[in-house]
């Protein structure tokens, strides 16, 4: 019995290791859902079967549990080194290169109900990771999965508290989050809907050198939430907002 919690929370650890945390994802389908047209609306909502943009965004998380899918787990991320710029994705895929395919795949007309739904509920989810600045690595260190620190007097690791650390430790549900951040004007929100997705990228790569800005002795609280939780509310607020734009361009 023992060893089986042991592995229920190895698990739980790598699931939380990998994206925003549920919340997280929860947040960017929330806003999506905010700034959608209704003709886009209805129809998302027709191929989620009526299940809300919010509820289905940790679906790609969720299948990690089946081994079906690990040919998918590169896709969550990508790496642009610093001081680079992009150069493609490697053989196995990157999460620019399957947004991409998604945006093509739904545009082309050409899927199965079933298939559809699941390319839908995939960009969805990838759409929000590639807005957490440690999905764009720098190639050395897992995206901080590899940076051990103590949060909260806690042990963790800096891609743990970016994925929900942060964002769950502010004690609110995902709905009282939205409506915490969704406060942006009309303009800016109709730029965001704009940008390509290298600019997503490359937003999440300017990032980096504030979320590594840590002290020798690896022990974060308050004060590294006071200097980033800006950073983290940006973050989910433009994935949302560009998330609709993009299903906007699909479905409208």
């Amino acid at each position: 019995m023992k060893s089986f919690f042991i592995l229920l929370l190895s698990v739980f650890n790598v699931v939380q290791a990998l994206a925003w945390g549920q919340n997280g994802h929860r947040i960017v389908g929330q806003i999506a859902s905010n700034h959608m047209s209704a003709k886009a609306q209805k129809a998302v909502g027709a191929i989620l079967q009526g299940q809300s943009i919010a509820m289905v965004s940790n679906f790609m998380d969720e299948i990690k549990s089946d081994p079906h899918y690990d040919s998918l787990s590169p896709w969550h991320y990508c790496t642009i080194p610093d001081g680079t710029s992009y150069a493609g994705p490697p053989s196995e895929g990157d999460v620019i290169q399957a947004i991409n395919t998604y945006i093509k795949q739904l545009k082309s007309g050409k899927l199965s109900d079933i298939e559809e739904a699941f390319a839908l509920k995939c960009l969805i989810h990838l759409v929000g990771d590639i807005h957490q600045p440690l999905h764009v690595g720098n190639g050395q260190d897992k995206g901080g999965n590899e940076i051990k620190v103590t949060y909260f007097w806690e042990s963790s690791n800096l891609h743990r508290v970016w994925d929900s650390g942060i964002i769950d430790g502010q004690k609110l549900s995902y709905t009282e989050y939205v409506a915490w951040i969704d406060q942006e004007g009309t303009q800016q929100v109709n730029d965001w809907k704009k940008d390509d997705i290298m600019v997503w990228a490359g937003e999440s790569v300017s990032y980096r050198p504030q979320v590594y800005d840590l002290p020798d002795h690896k022990k974060i609280n308050y004060d590294y939430n006071y200097h980033n939780i800006h950073i983290v509310n940006k973050r989910l607020l433009q994935a949302g907002i560009r998330l609709a734009g993009l299903l906007e361009d699909i479905y409208n």
